[in-house]
C-alpha cells in the first residue's frame, strides 16, 4: 500500500464529493493561513508529495471530513 496514493485517491474523492475544485480548497486553505495552492492540492492528489499532519488535518476540516477517511485504504474509491 502506497500511503500517498491513498491519501490522493481519498483527498479527490472527499474533494469532489464536496464539490469544490483544486483552486477553490486551496484558496479555502490559504485563508487558514497554509500557503497552499492548487498546484500542491493536484500533487498531492497524484500521490507526489507527503502531507504533514499539521496539513492533513486542516484539508479534512475544509472538507468536513475525519483526518481517518482521508488515510484509510478504501477500495470502493476506483482503484
Amino acid at each position: 500500500m502506497d500511503v500517498r496514493r491513498t491519501v490522493g485517491r481519498n483527498l479527490r474523492w472527499c474533494r469532489e464529493a464536496a464539490g469544490l475544485s483544486q483552486g477553490q480548497l486551496a484558496k479555502l486553505l490559504a485563508a487558514k493561513k497554509l500557503g497552499v495552492t492548487q498546484s500542491y492540492i493536484s500533487e498531492l492528489e497524484h500521490g507526489r508529495r507527503n502531507p504533514t499532519i499539521v496539513t492533513l488535518s486542516y484539508i479534512a476540516r475544509a472538507l468536513k471530513v475525519s483526518v481517518a477517511k482521508l488515510v484509510e485504504d478504501r477500495p470502493e474509491h476506483g482503484r
